[in-house]
């Protein structure tokens, strides 16, 4: 009794040891979904390619998986014997064939690329691809981003920059929500204000006139003239010196580039209390002579 009962165990461990060498056979515990293979590309069909990634396992390509952007000829892709990694995105089918890609690695890539270069601050060129309402979409590095309205430096004709390169610098990345918003503000106002230092004159267009003081555009950026900067003697109405795309020189008295503030002044350049109310164009025209003596009374 007891060696029919071994004999049994025996027959039926023996049984499944083949059942698990036969499992094994055809199918290859190798490969699995989310990992990174090597391969050739040895033969080109109408939707894709096949792939040498070693084994017993034959692995396909689509077309659709092949870049980031829309693919008509593989060969130029991925040519003929060229070893690269892939991206395994299904497991074996029934005949034992996985599925590769290279789009969704140039994915996982581009997103590692772009949350570095968000960490650095880098200012990036991206080129816009569409516009709508709230702003605009650009491609960034074959991913799609967006630029709201707020942050663009042309506000008004969205349109017209469609073609166009920007610099821009990160607002958000966030890889779980595919999201990747930018500023093309932030990125001309970190350079602007790396260009920038106090007691510097510069010279800009009034861009607009509020009750507290004078905006004016320094190619791009935006310089606060405030009203007690703009003289030595006191000035109740704005309005009535200034015009809106009147042309302005001015020294820098201070910058924050935290809060994005560049402070200006014109009162500095004044020889006497109240000569930017009488004699504004004699201050303008010598600016830069009296730049020289203000600056040193600012250092």
């Amino acid at each position: 009794m007891n060696s029919k009962s071994t004999g049994s165990q025996s027959a039926k461990a023996s049984f499944s040891m083949d059942d698990f060498a036969k499992a094994l056979e055809q199918h290859n515990y190798e490969f699995q979904k989310g990992q990174v293979v090597r391969g050739k590309v040895f033969e080109y069909d109408s939707n894709g390619a096949y792939v040498d990634i070693g084994g017993k396992s034959s692995a396909f390509l689509p077309i659709e998986e092949a870049a980031l952007r829309t693919v008509t000829d593989l060969s130029e892709v991925v040519p003929l014997d060229e070893e690269r990694d892939f991206l395994i995105i299904r497991e074996q089918d029934a005949d034992g064939q996985v599925t590769l890609s290279l789009r969704q690695l140039q994915i996982q890539q581009a997103w590692e690329d772009l949350i570095e270069l968000q960490e650095t601050g880098k200012v990036l060129q991206v080129r816009v691809s569409g516009a709508n309402k709230g702003g605009v979409t650009v491609d960034v590095q074959g991913m799609r981003g967006f630029i709201p309205r707020s942050h663009l430096v042309e506000r008004d004709n969205l349109e017209s920059l469609i073609g166009q390169s920007l610099s821009v610098n990160f607002l958000e990345v966030d890889r779980e929500r595919e999201k990747l918003v930018l500023s093309q503000r932030m990125a001309t106002q970190s350079n602007a204000f790396k260009d920038l230092q106090i007691g510097q004159l510069v010279e800009g267009k009034v861009s607009s006139i509020k009750p507290f003081g004078v905006f004016v555009d320094l190619e791009g950026v935006s310089g606060l003239l405030h009203i007690k900067q703009v003289s030595q003697k006191y000035i109740d109405n704005l309005g009535k010196l200034f015009a809106p795309g009147q042309p302005l020189k001015a020294l820098v008295v201070d910058l924050d580039e935290g809060r994005g503030r560049i402070s200006l002044s014109t009162r500095v350049l004044e020889n006497y209390p109240g000569e930017m109310v009488d004699k504004m164009a004699d201050v303008m025209d010598t600016a830069e002579e009296r730049s020289e003596r203000a600056r040193k009374a600012l250092s």
